[in-house]
C-alpha cells in the first residue's frame, strides 16, 4: 500500500495543534524555572502519535457513518474513497494505540521521579488521564454513539488540547498544577477549536446529509462564522491578558501585543473572504501554523 496514502491519512497538517500545545506547556515550566527538554521531547512525541491515531479513527468513523459520503468537500479520505480498506485501518488503529501508549509510559517513566511525584496515586491519575486521551480520540467519530455526531467536538478539544495538553505538559515538567496558566491554556484550546470548526465549516453540507450535528452544522454558514470570531476574541483577549504576567520587558509585550492583534484581524479578514469549501480548507493548515507560530514566537520573546 502506498506510503503516501497513509500520510494523507494521518494529516499531517494537524500535527502543529498537537506540538503547540505541549509546547506552550514547556513554555509556562520555563517562566516558573522547571523546563526539562526531554520531557518536552516526548510529550511532543506523544502528542503527535495522539493526534494520528486520532485522524485514523475520523477516517475509519466517518466511513462507516456516512459522513464521507461523494457530497463530502475536502480532502479525499481514504478509507472512504477505498485506498485503505476498513480492516487495514482497524490494524493500524491498534498499532497506532499501542505507540501512544508506549510513548506515555516512557513520558511517565521520565517525568514523574525527576519531579518527584512517582508515587502510585501520580501514575494512576496520569495513565487514566492517557487512557481518556486516547478513548477520547476513538470515540468522537467511531464507536456506536459517537460525540461528534452531536456537536461535542469543540468541547473535546478545548479539554484535550488546551486544559489538559497544557496544564498537564506544564505540570510534568514542574510537578504542580498552576492555576494561573488557565489563561493561556484556555486560549489555545478554543484556537485549536476553530481549527476543528473550520473544518465543520467546510463540511456542513455532507455532515448534515450523514446526521453528523457539529455545533457549525447546527447554526449554518454564516452563524458559524460569528462563532468562529468569537472564539477568536475570547481567546485573543485571554493571551492579551495574560501577557502583563510574564517577566517579558514592557517593549517586547507590546510588540506581542500587536503582534496578537494583527494575526486575529487577518484570520477575521480571511474568513469574511472565504465563501468556498477551497476557501475554508486552504485557512485550516495556515491557521494551524499561526498557533504554533505563536507559540514559537513566544518563546523566542519571554
Amino acid at each position: 500500500m502506498p506510503a503516501r496514502h497513509w500520510l494523507a491519512a494521518a494529516r499531517l497538517r494537524t500535527l502543529p495543534l498537537a506540538a503547540a500545545s505541549v509546547w506552550c506547556g514547556g513554555l509556562l515550566a520555563k517562566t516558573a524555572g522547571h523546563f526539562n527538554s526531554t520531557v518536552l521531547v516526548l510529550s511532543t512525541a506523544t502528542a503527535a502519535a495522539l493526534q494520528i491515531f486520532s485522524n485514523f479513527a475520523n477516517d475509519y468513523g466517518d466511513a462507516r457513518h456516512g459522513a464521507d459520503s461523494p457530497l463530502r468537500q475536502g480532502p479525499e479520505r481514504m478509507v472512504a474513497a477505498g485506498r485503505i480498506s476498513l480492516r487495514t485501518m482497524r490494524y493500524a488503529l491498534a498499532a497506532s494505540a499501542l505507540l501512544c501508549c508506549l510513548l506515555g509510559i516512557t513520558l511517565l517513566a521520565v517525568a514523574l521521579p525527576a519531579i518527584q511525584a512517582a508515587r502510585p496515586q501520580a501514575w494512576l491519575l496520569w495513565l487514566l488521564l492517557g487512557a481518556a486521551a486516547v478513548i477520547a480520540a476513538f470515540t468522537y467519530t467511531a464507536g456506536r454513539k459517537p460525540y461528534g455526531y452531536s456537536g461535542g467536538g469543540d468541547a473535546s478539544v478545548l479539554l484535550f488540547f488546551g486544559w489538559l495538553g497544557v496544564l498537564g505538559s506544564e505540570y510534568l515538567h514542574t510537578g504542580r498544577l498552576n492555576l494561573g496558566s488557565l489563561l493561556p491554556a484556555t486560549a489555545l484550546g478554543l484556537w485549536c477549536a476553530m481549527v476543528l470548526n473550520l473544518n465543520n465549516m467546510r463540511d456542513i453540507r455532507s455532515d448534515t446529509a450523514a446526521g453528523k450535528y457539529t455545533i457549525a452544522a447546527r447554526l449554518g454558514l454564516p452563524r458559524a462564522k460569528y462563532y468562529h470570531a468569537a472564539l477568536l476574541a475570547a481567546a485573543s483577549l485571554m493571551w492579551w491578558l495574560w501577557l502583563p504576567q510574564t517577566a517579558t520587558a514592557a517593549p517586547i509585550r507590546a510588540g506581542l501585543q500587536v503582534f496578537l492583534l494583527l494575526l486575529a484581524l487577518s484570520h477575521l479578514f480571511l474568513l469574511n473572504k472565504a465563501q468556498s469549501w477551497q476557501a475554508l480548507d486552504q485557512l485550516l493548515p495556515q491557521w494551524s501554523l499561526s498557533i504554533l507560530g505563536w507559540v514559537c514566537v513566544l518563546w523566542m520573546a519571554v
